[in-house]
């Protein structure tokens, strides 16, 4: 498996690199855009061999800066069903925005406001080229690779408008963890079928498969780009498994100190602590 991972080192120096084990080889210093997965910039990571670091010596960064994310919400059936809600005809899209991003073991930070914290653990794709109009059957080749992301959730602000205003309360600061570095698409053996598991303070909350996606990665793409420009370094949130805290009895939210892992076999982890902004609400 290759994994391009972005990270900084002790004195504030940022780098791309390729991770092995528990060993980063340096590709070379890191783009504000972080890792783009365009096939020029794989090569670079797949014959780096630069100085090596030890992972436990550097912090992980969030591996791509995208200029839009665009996540998927009811993709999978067993959340349709903890919802109640219609399962949908097409796609169903809200963008978070990329200023929400934050690395692999980063805080999540709740503002003071919002009192239902929820996760959502997913797969994500990277785009590799400019798309638009791409056509389903050609879908897999705008795909650059594959990352971890929480989609986490403020349902308050998500949830109490009429028109619920979703992009809000999945926008706030630090509400999209991502990481831990991108994997090549011909590191997974079967793209269509991968692991996703959501843990909270050690119980495992959800564990889907996205063979159980009710709209596959190239049917969202062929649908996205009917009208959007996908650029490089994009990300699609692909949708959460059922299990989400808001649909618990009783429902179990994030909590202060809690840590919050999301592990996709293949791809990576994430691991990022909870903490509440400070002060009371006003």
């Amino acid at each position: 498996m290759t994994k391009a991972v972005h990270f900084q080192t002790a004195d504030g120096s940022r780098f791309l690199g390729r991770a092995e084990g528990d060993t980063i080889v340096t590709a070379g210093p890191a783009p504000a855009a972080g890792f783009v997965p365009a096939p020029e910039n794989w090569a670079a990571i797949e014959t780096a061999a630069g100085p090596r670091h030890r992972v436990a010596d550097v912090a992980l960064l969030a591996p791509v800066s995208p200029s839009k994310i665009l996540a998927v919400g009811l993709n999978y059936q067993s959340h349709v069903e903890e919802t109640s809600l219609k399962r949908p005809d097409v796609p169903f899209m809200f963008p978070k925005l990329p200023s929400s991003v934050v690395g692999p073991h980063d805080d999540i930070v709740i503002p003071r406001e919002e009192t239902r914290p929820d996760y959502e653990g997913e797969l994500a794709v990277v785009i590799s080229r400019k798309a638009y109009r791409v056509a389903v059957e050609d879908a897999w080749n705008y795909v650059g690779g594959y990352t971890v992301v929480n989609d986490v959730s403020g349902r308050r602000a998500q949830l109490e408008t009429p028109m619920k205003q979703f992009s809000l309360g999945k926008s706030f600061d630090t509400f999209t963890p991502m990481g831990d570095g991108i994997v090549h698409p011909d590191s997974l053996p079967d793209k269509r079928e991968v692991r996703v598991r959501t843990t909270l303070s050690g119980e495992l909350m959800q564990d889907g498969n996205t063979r159980q996606l009710i709209f596959s990665v190239p049917e969202l793409i062929e649908y996205f780009t009917r009208g959007v420009t996908l650029l490089p370094g994009d990300v699609i949130a692909t949708g959460t498994p059922g299990g989400v805290g808001d649909e618990r009895t009783p429902p179990r939210y994030l909590r202060d100190g809690d840590l919050v892992e999301v592990e996709i076999d293949g791809v990576g982890r994430i691991a990022n602590p909870v903490r509440f902004e400070a002060g009371t609400e006003s």
